[in-house]
């Protein structure tokens, strides 16, 4: 799958964000080692740290579906904005080879890597060291 198309999954997603609080909508998009897209947007909550994020519910929701061999996820926001910590973490654990396409709302994106972005991570070699 091209990068864009991924994208454009993303970006859509972005369009089903529940964001009342910040009006910063997110959307995902993971690709699976199959070629089967699974999006994800964020979704906030009156308590704060309720809120899940795009990236960990397109992803939660594609190993709730079976899915664990992950290739690529592109990330949409207004303007390009960067997955936060806990993304990274969830995104080193279950796709520590990923691609990362981050996206502004033009679909203008940048690549990067789940390792790049976070290049000294907690996994399980250092929980088992």
């Amino acid at each position: 799958m091209k990068p864009e198309e991924l994208i454009q999954r993303a970006l859509e997603a972005r369009t089903r964000a529940y964001v009342p609080y910040s009006s910063y909508p997110v959307g995902a998009a993971v690709l699976s080692a199959d070629g089967e897209v699974t999006i994800g947007c964020n979704v906030e909550n009156a308590a704060y740290p309720s809120t899940i994020c795009a990236e960990r519910v397109a992803l939660t929701a594609a190993v709730a579906q079976g899915k664990r061999n992950f290739v690529a996820i592109a990330v949409a926001t207004r303007n390009g904005g960067s997955p936060c910590g806990g993304c990274r973490q969830v995104m080193l654990e279950l796709g520590p080879e990923m691609v990362v396409y981050i996206a502004d709302e033009r679909g203008a994106y940048r690549t990067t890597t789940v390792r790049d972005l976070l290049p000294d991570g907690f996994d399980n070699a250092r929980l088992n060291a």
